[in-house]
C-alpha cells in the first residue's frame, strides 16, 4: 500500500495555479499547509502589442514517510487583449521526473493543436475548445466588469491547461475585511469561488482581494487539509520551507480492524459525509452505493467474478468502451514501448481475462523499485524507470491493457492497510478496472477489479477493501474527487460477509 497524497497534490496545483485576478506583473506568494510553509508560487502578467501572457509558476515541497518531495508546475496561457485564448502550455515537473509538458494552439475554428511531450517523445493530438471558456486574462476583464459590490454573483468556465479541461466557477464577492498577510493587517474583499467539475464534486476557495483585484490571500481546504496562499516579498516566498508529513492525513480511520480482507466476498459499509458535506460515491460492477434517509452512504463492494474473459481486441460500439481503449497523455498504450510490453505480457492466450491477469501480474514483477520518491508518472515514463508506488502501477497497468485492446480505467479511491508506516485504516490509492467478458460484438461483460500494487506484495490484489471514489483516464483532472472527498467522510460501521 502506498500513500495517495499526489492525487491531492496535484489538484490542489490545479487550484492554486488557477488564474489569479492580480493584474500586476509579478507577485510571489507563500504557500502553507496546515499551518506550516511548504512552498511558494510566481503570478506574472506581461502585455506585449495586443498579447497579454499569464505565468503561474508553483514549487511546493511535502514528505512521504520520510522522503521529501519536490513539486513544481507551471501554467502559461496567451490571449488577446480582449481576452480571447491563442495558446497554453502547461509544465509538471515532480521530483526528478519531468512528467509531461503540454502546448496547445486554439485555431479560428476552435479546435485545439496539442502537443503533450514526455520522456522527449512529441504526441500530437486535438480537442475542441469548451464553448465559451476563458482563461487568466479572460477572468480578470470579467471581474473587472463585475466589480467588487457585496453580493455579486457570476460563473464562468475556466480552462486549466494543467488538467486539460475547462472548470465550472462560480464567484460571490463578499464583504470587506480586515486581513492578516503575515503581520501585515490590511483592508481587503473577501470573493468565495466554488470549482465544480462533473461527478467530481466541489472545491471552495476563498480569495482577499484589494481594489485592483490582486490576490493577496487564498484559502483552499483540500482533503480535511487547510491550504494557504498569502502574498510576501520575493525573499521570503522563495525561502526555505518546513517539513509537512502527509501520509497520515490520506488515511481514513476504520471502526474496528479487518482480519483477512482478501477473503472477504462482500463488505458493507456505512459512511457519513457529515452535515453539508456534498460528498458522493459512484456506483461500478464492483460497488453498489445508496444515499440513506438521514444523509448517510450505505456501500456494499462485492467484487466481480467471471469464468472466462470472452474475446479480446474490444470491437464493440459502446462509446464508453471506445473511450477506455484509446491512448492518453498518461496512458500512452500506442507507444510502441507500451505495445512490446503488452505483447510480452499477454503471450498467446485468447481469453480476455486471462490476458487481464497476466496484465496485472507482469505489471507486479515489472516494477521492481517500489519508490515513493517518484511524483506521478505516465505509463511510458514508469515503462522506462521501472519505478514509482500505487499510481505508477495502476497507469502501466491501464495502458498495457488499451495497448492489448482490453477496455480499462484507473481508479482512485482509498483501500485497507493493516499496518503502513505505523498507520491502520483505508488509505488513499490508486488502482484499474478492466472491461472482461464481452462477446465478439463487445456485449456482455463486466468491469473486473485490478491492482498491481497490492499483487506485487502480500496482497493477492483487488479485493473488498477498495473503496472506489472516481474512474478515469489517470489524468489529473479525474482525482478531483480524492481532493474533495478525503477529510470529509467517515467510515462508522463494516460488515464483513465470507465465503461460505
Amino acid at each position: 500500500m502506498t500513500g495517495r497524497q499526489r492525487f491531492v497534490t496535484l489538484c490542489l496545483l490545479a487550484v492554486i495555479c488557477a488564474p489569479a485576478l492580480a493584474a500586476t506583473e509579478t507577485q510571489y506568494l507563500a504557500v502553507f499547509m496546515e499551518g506550516k510553509k511548504i512552498g511558494h508560487a510566481v503570478h506574472t502578467r506581461a502585455v506585449v502589442g495586443s498579447e497579454v501572457t499569464t505565468s503561474d509558476d508553483v514549487t511546493i515541497t511535502i514528505s512521504r514517510l520520510g522522503i521529501p518531495v519536490t513539486i513544481r508546475m507551471t501554467e502559461t496561457s496567451v490571449e488577446t487583449t480582449a481576452g480571447k485564448p491563442l495558446r497554453f502550455e502547461s509544465l509538471q515537473q515532480l521530483a526528478t521526473l519531468t512528467m509531461m509538458k503540454v502546448a496547445g494552439t486554439v485555431k479560428s475554428d476552435g479546435v485545439v493543436d496539442v502537443t503533450s511531450t514526455s520522456s522527449g517523445a512529441d504526441q500530437k493530438s486535438t480537442m475542441p475548445w469548451p464553448a465559451g471558456a476563458v482563461m487568466a486574462e479572460g477572468l480578470r476583464l470579467l471581474s473587472i466588469q463585475k466589480g467588487l459590490q457585496p453580493g455579486v454573483e457570476y460563473a464562468v468556465d475556466l480552462f486549466s491547461p494543467g488538467i486539460m479541461q475547462a472548470v465550472n466557477s462560480k464567484m460571490t464577492v463578499g464583504a470587506t475585511k480586515q486581513v492578516d498577510l503575515l503581520g501585515r493587517v490590511v483592508k481587503l474583499t473577501e470573493v468565495t469561488t466554488v470549482l465544480s467539475m462533473p461527478g467530481a464534486g466541489q472545491m471552495t476557495s476563498t480569495t482577499y482581494v484589494d481594489s485592483e483585484l490582486r490576490a493577496l490571500k487564498s484559502v483552499v481546504p483540500i482533503a480535511g487539509m487547510q491550504v494557504e496562499m498569502v502574498d510576501c516579498p520575493q525573499e521570503f516566498a522563495l525561502g526555505n520551507n518546513d517539513v509537512l508529513e502527509l501520509i497520515d492525513k490520506m488515511f481514513v480511520k476504520s471502526p474496528e480492524p479487518i482480519e483477512d480482507v482478501g477473503s472477504a466476498s462482500s463488505i458493507a459499509y456505512v459512511l457519513n459525509p457529515g452535515t453539508g458535506a456534498k460528498f458522493e460515491v459512484p456506483s461500478t460492477d464492483n460497488q453498489k452505493a445508496e444515499r440513506l434517509p438521514d444523509g448517510k452512504i450505505a456501500l456494499v463492494i462485492k467484487p466481480v467474478t467471471v469464468s472466462a474473459g470472452g474475446a479480446f481486441p474490444y470491437r464493440g460500439s459502446d462509446p464508453k468502451l471506445l473511450e477506455a481503449i484509446k491512448p492518453t497523455r498518461f496512458l500512452q498504450s500506442d507507444d510502441k514501448r507500451i505495445v512490446e510490453l503488452a505483447r510480452q505480457a499477454v503471450g498467446d492466450t485468447k481469453d480476455a481475462l486471462e490476458a487481464a491477469r497476466r496484465i496485472e501480474s507482469f505489471v507486479a514483477r515489472y516494477i521492481d523499485n517500489k519508490s515513493m520518491s517518484v511524483g506521478y508518472a505516465s505509463a511510458v515514463e514508469v515503462a522506462e524507470s521501472r519505478q514509482g508506488d500505487c499510481s505508477e502501477f495502476a497507469v502501466l497497468t491501464a495502458a498495457l491493457c488499451r495497448a492489448a485492446g482490453i477496455p480499462a480505467q484507473v481508479v482512485v479511491g482509498v483501500a485497507y492497510v493493516k499496518e503502513f508506516g505505523g498507520l491502520q485504516g483505508f488509505g488513499g490509492h490508486a488502482w484499474d478496472q478492466a472491461y472482461i467478458g464481452a462477446d465478439e460484438r463487445g456485449q456482455g461483460g463486466k468491469w473486473i477489479g485490478l491492482d498491481a500494487a497490492f499483487k506485487s506484495g502480500s496482497r493477492g490484489g483487488y479485493d473488498a477493501g477498495h473503496i472506489a471514489l472516481a474512474v478515469g483516464n489517470g489524468d489529473p483532472g479525474d482525482f478531483f474527487n480524492m481532493a474533495t472527498s478525503l477529510g470529509q467522510f467517515k467510515i462508522e460501521k463494516i460488515e464483513v460477509q465470507r465465503a461460505k
